[in-house]
C-alpha cells in the first residue's frame, strides 16, 4: 500500500515529494529506515480511499441490489494488482477463472473482477477484456477501473487477491479473503500487507473452489481482521479534513469554514451480464400438490467441462442464447432463449426461434427485468413474471432460470398449460425460493 524504496522517493539524493502523505504511524517508521532523506517530509493523514469504503459499508444492502446480489446470492469480487506475480499473472489464473466460472452456479453466486489500473492500461482494455471474453460471457462482470470498484469491494461476500492493496482494503473491512497468488518476496517483512499475506487463508489446488469459498465465507470470524483495519488509516473517517488542512497550507490559502467531506459513493447499477455460453441446467420438481403452486428446482451452471454433479437432480437439459459465440451447440439445445428480444414481439419471435431450431423442445424470449415469454411446439405460449422479493424490492433471478423451470415440468410428462392452471411457480435456486406468475397469452403476442 505505501513504497518506501529510496528509489521512488528521491532525485539525487533529495525528496522528490514537498510532503509525502502516509496513512499511519508504522509507515513513518518503515520509511525512517529504508528512505530517512524523505522522512522530513512526511505527512500523517489517514487514507480517503479507505474512508469511503468505510462510509459505503452503511450502504451494502443497496450496494448488493445494484450489481444483482441483493437476493442472497454470494458475491465473489476476484482482485488482481499488477505484474508477474499478480493473481492475474500467475500461472493458476486460467484454472481459477474456468473453475469459478464452470463450477459454482450461476444464480447462486455473483462474480465480479476489480483488476489493477494498470492491468488495463498497459495492456489495453480490449485485450483485457478479449483475454476475459469468454468468462464474461459466463456470468463475470469485469468492473471498470474508474467505476465503482470500491462500491464492489464493499459489498463483497468475499475477495479472491493477492498483495495489492484493494485485498488489504477488504480484510480491513473486515471481509473474508482468500490468497489466490502472494508476492511474500517483494514486500518489506514489517509491513502489514506481507502480515496479511502469512495470516490470509490461501486456495488450495486440488481442493473444489465452492468447498473452499464457502469455508471461508461461513466460518470467517467478525474482528478477525480488525488488527489490519486500525493499521489502515491512523485517523479513520477524518481524511478530507486532514488532506485539506494540508493542501491549503501548501498553497497558502485559508481553509473554507465548512467541514470537509468526500464524495460519499452511491449504488451504481452494475448487474450480472446475459449468459450466452451454452448453460447446463439440472432440475427437479420439488412439489406438486394441493395448497401451493408448483415448485421446481433449478441450478444452472455456465458451460462447464463436464456433467455436473447433481444427486438431487431428476433430470438435466442445456439452454443457449442465440447469441452465442458456439453457434454449433444451439443445434443441440433443448431449449433455445433469446435474452434480447424485448424490441420484438415475443410470440412470434418465440415461434421463429422453434422453427430455425427444430431439436428445441421450448423456446423463450425474455421481454422485460424478471420477464419472459415461453412457447412449446404445441403452441402453448406463458408469461412467466417474477414477483417481488419478500422484502418489496425486485427479484433480480435471470428469467431464463424461470424458463428451464417450464421446460422441466413439460419434460416430466406435465403439460405446460398445467402451470397456467397454477397461475404461479416457485423456481428455487439454491437456497433463495424466487416467486413467479403464470398467465397463458394468445399465440401471437
Amino acid at each position: 500500500m505505501f513504497g518506501i524504496d529510496p528509489e521512488w522517493l528521491l532525485h539525487q539524493g533529495k525528496p522528490l515529494a514537498t510532503a509525502t502523505v502516509l496513512s499511519h504511524p508504522e509507515q513513518l517508521d518503515r520509511l525512517r529506515r529504508a528512505c530517512p532523506e524523505a522522512a522530513a517530509t512526511a505527512v500523517l493523514a489517514g487514507d480517503p480511499c479507505f474512508d469511503r469504503m468505510l462510509a459505503a459499508r452503511r450502504r451494502r444492502p443497496a450496494l448488493r441490489r445494484a450489481l444483482g446480489a441483493g437476493d442472497g446470492r454470494r458475491l465473489v469480487v476476484l482482485n488482481s494488482t499488477w505484474g508477474r506475480s499478480s493473481l492475474l499473472g500467475s500461472d493458476e489464473f486460467p484454472a481459477l477463472l474456468r473453475e469459478l466460472t464452470e463450477t459454482l452456479p450461476v444464480d447462486e453466486y455473483r462474480l465480479c473482477a476489480v483488476l489493477h489500473p494498470n492491468i488495463w492500461y498497459g495492456h489495453g482494455p480490449g485485450q483485457v477484456r478479449a483475454w476475459l471474453r469468454r468468462a464474461a460471457e459466463s456470468g463475470l462482470t469485469l468492473i471498470d477501473p474508474l467505476g465503482p470498484w470500491r462500491q464492489t469491494v464493499a459489498a463483497a461476500d468475499c475477495v479472491i487477491g493477492d498483495h495489492g492493496s484493494v485485498t488489504y482494503y477488504a480484510a480491513a473491512l473486515g471481509l473474508p479473503v482468500l490468497l489466490g497468488a502472494f508476492a511474500q518476496q517483494d514486500l518489506d517483512p514489517a509491513s502489514p500487507v506481507a502480515a496479511l499475506g502469512r495470516s490470509a487463508p490461501r486456495l488450495r489446488p486440488g481442493t473444489p473452489l465452492r468447498t473452499q469459498l464457502d469455508a471461508v465465507i461461513d466460518g470467517h470470524v467478525p474482528g478477525r481482521y480488525d488488527g489490519f483495519a486500525a493499521l489502515a488509516s491512523s485517523d479513520p473517517g477524518a481524511s478530507a479534513g486532514l488532506l485539506r488542512t494540508l493542501f491549503h497550507g501548501m498553497l497558502g490559502l485559508p481553509e473554507p469554514v465548512r467541514p470537509a467531506r468526500l464524495r460519499p459513493l452511491h449504488p451504481e447499477e452494475t448487474g450480472p451480464p446475459d449468459l450466452t455460453v451454452p448453460v447446463r441446467v439440472l432440475t427437479s420438481i420439488a412439489y406438486d400438490g394441493p395448497g401451493g403452486p408448483p415448485e421446481v428446482t433449478v441450478t444452472r451452471y455456465a458451460d462447464p467441462a463436464a456433467e455436473p454433479d447433481g444427486p438431487e437432480a431428476e433430470d438435466a437439459h442445456t439452454a443457449v442464447d442465440v447469441r452465442t459465440a458456439d453457434e454449433g451447440r444451439l443445434s443441440l439445445a433443448d431449449l433455445v432463449v433469446d435474452t434480447n428480444g424485448g424490441g420484438t414481439p415475443a410470440g412470434p419471435r418465440a415461434a421463429e426461434l422453434l422453427a430455425e431450431h427444430p431439436y428445441a423442445a421450448l423456446a423463450a424470449v425474455r421481454t422485460g427485468p424478471g420477464r419472459c415469454l415461453v412457447l412449446d411446439r404445441e403452441g402453448t405460449a406463458l408469461e412467466l413474471a417474477a414477483l417481488p422479493r419478500p422484502d418489496g424490492f425486485a427479484d433480480p433471478c435471470d428469467p431464463c432460470a424461470h424458463a428451464s423451470a417450464a421446460y422441466a415440468w413439460r419434460a416430466s410428462g406435465r403439460p405446460l398449460g398445467a402451470l397456467a392452471t397454477a397461475g404461479a411457480l416457485v423456481v428455487t435456486t439454491g437456497p433463495i425460493r424466487h416467486r413467479v406468475t403464470v398467465h397463458e397469452v394468445p399465440y401471437g403476442l
